[in-house]
């Protein structure tokens, strides 16, 4: 059995897909480690609320990490997934269908209820981060942005709004008026 450590990143460094090695604290390690942060909230989530959703959701934040993980001119080489831009659709109707069960919104709510809609209000946090980041990275590093990652975040964060809502209402609780 091979081992799991290979002291390689005992110095600060890491490689990228491709081999070239950089710092740990690098703008790309930093998202992509954001981007599995994520996954593992998802992770957490799905063990209070499973659906086939959430599962595709963490393999395209798989495809993410690995498309950040490699730099821009060598994904065709590696053949690495893209972010499949039909799951913002489906991540879309969604929305819309858990959203036709939920009272309008008209105040701010606080991100509390349920054990699972507590959960599913970590996901749109962390994701909201990785949005940020991604943006950053962006700016940073203009065009190494993988194709559809700024819709699917955006879209992943409303998602886990809607669902978190949508869970205290399944288990009936009341949803906590933001008061100022």
């Amino acid at each position: 059995m091979a081992k799991i450590y290979t002291k390689t990143g005992d110095k600060g460094q890491t490689a990228l897909i491709g081999g070239t090695r950089i710092s740990k604290s690098n703008l790309r390690i930093d998202l992509y480690g954001e981007v599995d942060e994520l996954n593992s909230f998802i992770g957490y989530l799905r063990s209070y609320e499973d659906n086939e959703l959430l599962q595709i959701v963490q393999n395209q934040l798989f495809n993410l990490g690995s498309l950040l993980a490699c730099t821009i001119d060598k994904r065709a080489e590696y053949k690495l997934p893209a972010i499949d831009s039909s799951l913002i659709e489906s991540l879309e109707k969604s929305i819309d269908k858990m959203n036709e069960e939920l009272a309008e919104l008209k105040n701010f709510i606080l991100p509390t209820g349920s054990k699972a809609a507590s959960v599913a209000h970590l996901c749109r946090t962390v994701t909201r981060r990785v949005e940020r980041k991604l943006v950053n990275f962006s700016e940073q590093l203009q065009g190494e942005e993988p194709e559809s990652s700024f819709e699917f975040m955006n879209r992943l964060s409303d998602y886990f709004f809607v669902l978190s809502r949508y869970l205290n209402k399944k288990e009936n609780i009341s949803e906590t008026i933001w008061t100022p």
